[in-house]
């Protein structure tokens, strides 16, 4: 059937919805047939797709109180309701996840929300997911739902999920959130290919990598960027086109999505001077892994060496960031405290990786009970592995595993 034949087909109907989830709520709107027929014939409207928007907070969904704050004041339905066009494109359901600001997402929240998608994703009428999220944690989220989608989820179920929010309230002048939301929408109806992600972020109508984006100014609308990378694609007026393929570190990995994360695993910010006194801290703490935030490649000061080895010796995994915006850990430099010397303590490089994404992944894999069978069977087995999963170029180097 023709694009053309689709749209006439569709405008006879004459009526789109907008649901609440479980069928609660639903409102009708009467749709013009000159408003869906366009002169190109261009297929504006899917009416076999339904998107659902998963609402978990943010700035996206408040306005400014008495005292000139933002607070919490619209639910997903509200905030649909502002921007009708949505039902051009498809049929919309909105599940109320949370209504809190994204400093208050828990991983364990990112867990619950990975489990609730995964499962409208498998109904065969759901063409996608919209998540609206503060965009304060916004990147960490979208990064653990791309990891925590297994390689048979994804083999079953590849349809978009899309992140996004905004960055002004919904009563400021310039109010991004409408757009975005639609910009998602759009995306969330697009077919996802084996060369595109499928989680991703869209804000002012460019497409992000769960795995590369991030937010890079405190109030620009257009805050969020992919750090040496760039967006994989964009949201234009008639359609969405990807221009990037996936990457490794945008794919789920061979492991169920684990009932709790069990791991704890803290951050260390390197400076200049620091000897170690928090990590060894840490290190009588109930924690399995330590993310090092280093300088450039990942180096470290040389008087916080001795702690690094310690944490190791205690059986923590180690992994080694850059607080450099992008670009790889990589063992260059030959000096005290280097990757050089990290590596050859036992720890493990994170790659391009943030280290919250880091943290994050590395708390999922230390979850998981066939891991930790690994780890306690194969040690030497299990760092390949984890050090494949943060740069597969370095295992193969650093590892000679039979």
């Amino acid at each position: 059937m023709s694009k053309l034949l689709k749209k006439l087909k569709h405008a006879l109907k004459q009526k789109k919805k907008i649901s609440k989830s479980e069928s609660v709520g639903v409102e009708e709107r009467v749709v013009d047939i000159s408003e869906e027929v366009l002169d190109d014939g261009y297929l504006d409207v899917q009416e076999d797709k339904t998107v659902v928007i998963f609402a978990v907070g943010g700035t996206i969904a408040t306005r400014t109180n008495e005292e000139g704050y933002l607070v919490p004041a619209m639910s997903g339905e509200e905030l649909c309701k502002e921007v009708p066009e949505i039902l051009d494109f498809c049929n919309v359901e909105v599940v109320n996840f949370s209504c809190v600001q994204s400093t208050a997402v828990t991983p364990e929240m990112m867990l619950e929300l990975s489990k609730q998608i995964q499962k409208t994703l498998q109904r065969p009428e759901v063409s996608g997911v919209v998540v609206t999220h503060g965009t304060d944690t916004l990147e960490e989220t979208a990064y653990f739902l791309s990891i925590s989608l297994s390689d048979e989820f994804q083999n079953q179920n590849s349809k978009p999920i899309v992140l996004t929010g905004s960055m002004r309230g919904g009563d400021a002048v310039g109010f991004d959130g409408l757009s975005n939301l639609l910009s998602s929408v759009k995306v969330a109806c697009h077919d996802v290919e084996d060369n595109t992600p499928q989680v991703v972020v869209c804000f002012n109508d460019e497409i992000h990598a769960a795995s590369r984006v991030q937010k890079t100014h405190t109030s620009k609308t257009s805050a969020f960027t992919s750090p040496g990378w760039g967006p994989v694609g964009y949201v234009d007026e008639d359609s969405v086109y990807f221009r990037a393929g996936a990457l490794n570190q945008d794919t789920g990995f061979n492991f169920p999505t684990p009932d709790k994360l069990t791991a704890n695993v803290e951050i260390v910010k390197a400076v200049t001077g620091d000897k170690g006194q928090y990590i060894d801290y840490l290190i009588s703490q109930d924690i399995q892994g330590i993310v090092i935030e280093g300088f450039g490649r990942g180096n470290l000061p040389p008087e916080m060496m001795p702690a690094v080895e310690r944490a190791l010796n205690a059986g923590k995994e180690v992994v080694i960031a850059t607080r450099v915006a992008s670009g790889r850990v990589l063992d260059s430099d030959g000096s005290p405290g280097s990757v050089k010397d990290v590596i050859q303590a036992g720890a493990i490089l994170g790659g391009e990786s943030t280290s919250a994404k880091i943290r994050l992944l590395l708390m999922y894999l230390l979850s998981q009970p066939k891991a930790l069978e690994l780890r306690k069977e194969d040690p030497e087995l299990f760092r390949a592995y984890l050090q494949e999963c943060f740069d597969p170029v370095l295992s193969e180097r650093l590892f000679s595993v039979k």
